[in-house]
């Protein structure tokens, strides 16, 4: 391995969690099928998000929405891992500020289920409860080029790196939607080029197969729907002949199944 490769190297880096009790300080419709959720209260002490591929965990129940409206004090912060009615759902960490002590999530509303229905309803001065980040996985910034791809549900984590990623990066997105209405605009200082494919997913499928992928070191990251992540990391590695080590595929949720979270490695 060459000193380049060597420096960009991506990063784990471990955090120590802890459950926090938050309230909703703000709600917003930012498309038909996005809402973005304005988080905050002391529990937000020490958070730490260190990457775009972060996730934190929310806590709901099958009988309402976790409890997100009791008073803290009511508020079981050590649930037993034996509540059976407790659900535990993926986001990504839009955005924090240490200085206001605001976390955002932005959650898609497409799929349905308890997140989908929590969100729909949220409004401030409710409460939730999350976990989390266990940890972050630092890409560099400094490859030649960044690959972006995912469905509505790696919106949110790819619209964060687009603001993070510095002038002069050079970036390609491709993005499925169901609702061609949830299209955004970026805010970015990178050298962008997207595309935006959809409804079906095989679409972003046969987008990646006929990408003209530029020469140099890049690094891709996708996410979204199991199988078809499963098939992009596939043609990333035979097609275009990316290294393993240079894609980080993520299963954000699989047809047919609740709550999944998956990370495809060899």
């Amino acid at each position: 391995m060459n000193a380049a490769s060597f420096h960009r190297r991506a990063e784990r880096i471990r955090h120590t969690p802890r459950p926090r009790l938050l309230e909703v300080r703000r709600t917003e419709q930012m498309s038909p099928g996005f809402v973005r959720i304005t988080l905050g209260g002391p529990d937000i002490e020490g958070f730490t998000s260190l990457s775009f591929d972060d996730h934190i965990k929310i806590f709901l129940t099958e009988d309402g929405p976790g409890g997100n409206t009791a008073p803290a004090d009511t508020f079981g912060r050590n649930p037993s891992a034996q509540d059976d009615r407790r659900i535990m759902r993926d986001f990504t960490p839009r955005s924090f500020d240490p200085e206001k002590m605001e976390l955002t999530v932005e959650f898609a509303l497409h799929a349905g289920g308890a997140a989908t229905t929590w969100a729909a309803q949220a409004a401030p001065g409710q409460w939730i409860r999350i976990g989390g980040p266990r940890g972050s996985f630092v890409i560099p910034k400094d490859y030649d080029w960044h690959l972006l791809i995912g469905d509505e549900t790696a919106l949110p984590a790819i619209s964060r790196r687009l603001e993070e990623l510095p002038s002069g990066a050079n970036v390609f997105t491709f993005i499925q939607l169901t609702d061609p209405a949830d299209q955004r605009a970026f805010n970015t200082k990178a050298n962008l080029v997207e595309e935006w494919t959809g409804p079906g997913p095989d679409s972003l499928v046969e987008a990646i197969r006929k990408a003209d992928l530029p020469a140099g070191e890049g690094f891709a990251w996708a996410a979204g729907e199991a199988k078809v992540i499963s098939s992009i990391r596939a043609i990333l590695v035979a097609t275009h002949g990316l290294d393993k080590e240079h894609i980080r595929a993520a299963a954000y949720w699989k047809r047919g199944t609740c709550a999944h979270h998956e990370t495809f490695a060899d």
